[in-house]
């Protein structure tokens, strides 16, 4: 009986533990990811990003740390957003992020690595995000070529320290994310 009743508490000890780390639920990893953005928390960004996000986080990291508003930051808060559903194919999962003052939807994807759920932040996600939402403005073949040019040039090794990234570095990263940033913003306006 002392075994059964032992056995029994492991199992729930273990599947608790499970279920508090969130690596297990989608939606808990990708609402998490944006608590940690909100709070400027790389470290925690990066547990919970892909493998891959790292050069792209990397980036947006040096854009973040250089501007003292909370502009960008306030885009990852949960308050202003409204989270749906994980739809879960395989390795892949899909969540569905809508902004509660624009009315925009956007679809995260986070990628099972090592048996979490991560979320994918590297450049060929975030260009196929770009992509669908200028597709779904009516926008689809005037992808700015000298962005996609600049995208393209980032090497996913090309990073290794970010201590060693020198401020005309930073600043060519900060501008690149913010012709980005205005090229979305006009493709929206445009669609209206």
């Amino acid at each position: 009986m002392k075994k059964i009743i032992l056995a029994a508490l492991t199992v729930s000890i273990i599947i608790l533990a499970g279920c508090k780390s969130g690596g297990g639920n989608p939606k808990m990893v990708l609402s998490s990811f944006f608590d940690a953005m909100l709070k400027k928390d790389f470290t925690t960004v990066k547990k919970l990003s892909t493998k891959d996000s790292e050069s792209m986080l990397g980036m947006m990291q040096m854009a973040m740390q250089q501007m003292p508003d909370t502009s960008q930051t306030m885009k990852f808060n949960r308050d202003n957003l409204e989270m749906g559903d994980a739809v879960i194919n395989g390795d892949m999962a899909t969540v569905p992020v809508k902004e509660k003052k624009s009315g925009e939807t956007t679809d995260f994807t986070l990628k099972k690595e090592g048996g979490d759920w991560k979320v994918a932040f590297d450049k060929s996600t975030l260009m196929g995000m770009a992509q669908k939402k200028m597709k779904e403005h009516g926008m689809g073949g005037m992808m700015n070529r000298g962005m996609n040019d600049s995208l393209n040039n980032i090497n996913g090794g090309s990073m290794p320290n970010m201590d060693s990234v020198s401020k005309e570095e930073m600043q060519q990263a900060h501008k690149m994310m913010d012709s980005a940033n205005k090229m979305l913003n006009e493709a929206k306006e445009n669609a209206k």
